[in-house]
């Protein structure tokens, strides 16, 4: 991807879906807010001139609408590129008001991000400090041992951001048996592996199962900002196994590293629609809306955060 104005393109089509999704905070319904995100998004990519296909889409899992595996977007005129999406990261949150949810996508020459199936994978991510102190052939404690002695502190000072599910409970126990301490979050796993490389949010790593898609989204932003992580397909069904060797997954046990998840020059671009440990939401004003967003570029290490006042009566915002 040679042209740096793309990065600023990237993040119009975050801030216009995370504003449209944004009018259906707390108001209880999760597929009219995700439905605004993804007809925003939709809407936007059309207008940059690129050649994109959606290798990573959403809704899926949710039987919410989607940018669909295989879509095509952009005007067709411009470079070839891969996009993964994820329209509105933690609908739920949006929908009843809570914290942490984002709109996001990133973006990568043609053939480098996994194609991951909908289903779900194990994930440990770290930040710069912790990069190749992590294996997922390793149990919890000596992960936590390992990211400790890099960040040379003591593992009682660690925070493990988990999602709060069922199928985590032995992994939270494990965590404080080493004295770690927890963060449950109730969705959100992108904006939690991104936490673990900006210190202020005081989170370290991130550990659990979460939706393989948002691994390699967390994967682009992490390649972004220098940070780490690995995952391991973790599959429910004999059909999402099926479906996966479909998109050419072959060894299911395989745990990826990062730059098997996103290589290459890679785009990441997120607004924040409720606020969290990574971005403040959307606040809305007579007449207009504020974002806050974040871009950033693997190939050069940029990272920018745009304050951004949007005025309806200027510009369409769907």
């Amino acid at each position: 991807m040679d042209d740096k104005t793309l990065t600023i393109e990237f993040v119009r089509v975050t801030e216009h879906a995370a504003i449209a999704s944004a009018k259906h905070i707390g108001r209880g319904d999760e597929k009219a807010a995700d439905k605004a995100a993804v007809d925003s998004m939709r809407s936007s990519l059309d207008f940059i001139d690129i050649d994109g296909t959606i290798v990573i889409g959403e809704g899926e899992r949710d039987q919410a609408p989607m940018l669909y595996i295989g879509e095509k977007v952009g005007s067709g005129k411009g470079q070839k590129v891969d996009i993964a999406v994820d329209p509105l990261e933690g609908t739920t949150i949006c929908a009843q008001g809570g914290s942490n949810s984002i709109s996001v996508m990133a973006i990568a020459d043609h053939g480098h991000f996994l194609h991951a199936p909908d289903t779900y994978m194990d994930k440990i991510a770290v930040g710069p400090k912790a990069k190749g102190s992590i294996d997922l052939n390793l149990g919890v404690s000596e992960n936590l041992h390992r990211i400790a002695e890099a960040l040379n502190r003591y593992v009682e000072d660690l925070t493990v951001v988990i999602l709060n599910r069922e199928r985590h409970q032995n992994l939270i126990k494990e965590v404080r048996d080493t004295g770690a301490r927890i963060k449950l979050i109730q969705d959100g796993d992108i904006s939690g592996a991104i936490a673990t490389a900006k210190e202020e949010t005081g989170v370290d790593v991130l550990m659990g199962i979460g939706g393989a898609p948002e691994g390699v989204i967390s994967a682009a932003a992490l390649r972004c900002i220098g940070g780490d992580i690995q995952g391991k397909l973790s599959f429910r069904s004999d059909e999402e196994k099926k479906r996966a060797k479909k998109m050419g997954i072959e060894d299911f046990d395989k745990i990826y590293n990062i730059n098997e998840l996103a290589s290459g020059d890679v785009i990441f671009a997120a607004t924040g629609v409720t606020s969290g440990e990574y971005l403040p939401g959307v606040v809305f004003f007579p007449g207009g809306a504020k974002t806050n967003s974040v871009v950033m570029r693997s190939k050069t290490k940029t990272v920018r955060y745009i304050e951004a006042f949007h005025y309806f009566d200027y510009k369409d915002v769907i």
